[in-house]
């Protein structure tokens, strides 16, 4: 009795640490999302480049039978391929916030509190997660109000919800890295910019993979955007060859996120007290 005591206390103590961290981490998540609470219109405008990809690029391709899609007609895979690319525009300007923050005098706060920096990446990286939910909504209907034929059962759902917070997560914490390297509004602002476009057209979002030349295939397999673009097609499209744009499945386009995510984090946290220095 007195050993099976002695071996419950560390496992109790284990266990409410892990609850603190995660309430911590929330509370996190909770304190940036009550910003787009309160201005609800970025939602209306962040709605509006889906919108014209679909409208006019899917459109126009999908008429002019230019890519390869096997049987998959190119509105259909392009779908979630601009569903992961409004995730990453979502998340890789996030990191401005905490510029913002510390311009405001909150991260000292932050890092004077006994919260764990790893728990406040990963509330920032939860935020982008949860604003990128909404973007998923947007994408989705309009695919639906296209024509285009997409899994809606609640599995598809929970994985396709699964995927884009996981993916919005990564590159959220990959532009909290970069705010707390370049430190200024102006400089991150710049080097944003200029990560997105080879970010989207390096992957296979908009065409698929055996398309590219073999350097930038490379490239697109080290590419996490391409293995969110790959999950997102296995879940949402009926009949979609697992693993196509990657060459892996879903198990591994979820796992090479995490992986992804997990390193991250690590790195962000080391990084997070020297956006005050």
């Amino acid at each position: 009795m007195v050993a099976a005591n002695a071996t419950a206390h560390p496992l109790l103590r284990l266990a409410s640490s892990v609850l603190a961290f995660c309430r911590k981490a929330l509370a996190i998540a909770d304190l940036d999302l009550r910003k787009l609470r309160r201005d609800p219109t970025e939602l209306v405008t962040r709605a509006i480049q889906p919108a014209l990809w679909l409208l006019l690029f899917g459109e126009v391709m999908s008429r002019s039978r230019a890519l390869a899609t096997g049987t998959t007609p190119y509105l259909d895979f392009l779908v979630p391929g601009i569903l992961a690319q409004s995730v990453l525009f979502i998340a890789i300007f996030n990191g401005i916030s905490i510029i913002w923050e510390r311009d405001l005098g909150i991260i000292h706060k932050f890092l004077a509190s006994p919260t764990p920096r790893a728990a406040l990446v990963i509330g920032k990286a939860l935020g982008g997660g949860v604003r990128a939910l909404t973007q998923a909504v947007v994408v989705l209907l309009l695919g639906l109000a296209l024509g285009v034929r997409l899994r809606l059962d609640p599995a598809a759902l929970a994985g396709v919800a699964l995927l884009v917070v996981l993916g919005a997560a990564v590159f959220s914490t990959f532009s909290l890295i970069i705010a707390c390297v370049v430190k200024t509004r102006e400089r991150f602002m710049g080097i944003g910019q200029v990560l997105t476009m080879p970010l989207f057209f390096a992957s296979n979002a908009i065409y698929p993979i055996a398309l590219m030349p073999g350097w930038l295939q490379t490239i697109a397999r080290l590419n996490p955007l391409t293995y969110e673009v790959a999950g997102l097609r296995t879940l949402l499209l009926p009949g979609f060859a697992a693993g196509e744009a990657a060459g892996v499945g879903l198990p591994v386009d979820v796992a090479v996120l995490v992986a992804a995510l997990v390193a991250l984090v690590a790195l962000a946290a080391r990084q997070y007290p020297k956006i005050v220095q």
